[in-house]
């Protein structure tokens, strides 16, 4: 009964750090930058003329340099993927994606290093990474294992 109260009490913890972040600067940036991407008719073409070289491009590649249309569809695929990237949306979003997984991963890593120094916790971020390459759930050179 007592482990059951704790939990529950854990779970509302948890609901209440979850509204925090949902409330943040970050994801409401992140927010705001998703709806501009996705409502922009010119961001739109770009990611779906991308999408659409993307297959094509796919399709090339299971014959290499072969395929007679292997330079035209490299060349594009680049041309299409700057264009996208380029765009003031897209970087913008990205932007926003990346500062809102800065702060997912502080948080993981300030919970897991509270619990303990051995918990292992997804460090995508090299600013968080402890003294070992590649985080302690990588088998990194710290010489602790997966």
């Amino acid at each position: 009964m007592l482990a059951t109260l704790e939990r529950m009490a854990i779970l509302d913890k948890a609901d209440e750090l979850a509204a925090m972040i949902t409330e943040s600067e970050e994801a409401e940036h992140y927010r705001k930058s998703l709806y501009k991407l996705k409502n922009s008719s010119e961001t739109q073409r770009k990611i779906q003329d991308f999408v659409k070289m993307k297959e094509l491009y796919e399709e090339v590649q299971r014959f290499g340099k072969y395929h007679p249309e292997y330079k035209r569809v490299m060349m594009s695929i680049r041309e299409l993927k700057r264009d996208m990237d380029m765009d003031d949306h897209v970087a913008e979003f990205r932007r926003a994606e990346t500062g809102l997984q800065n702060l997912l991963d502080e948080i993981s890593m300030m919970i897991g290093r509270s619990v303990s120094e051995h918990i292992k916790v997804p460090a995508g971020n090299p600013f968080f990474e402890a003294s070992c390459g590649g985080g302690c759930g990588s088998g990194g050179s710290c010489g602790c294992s997966a």
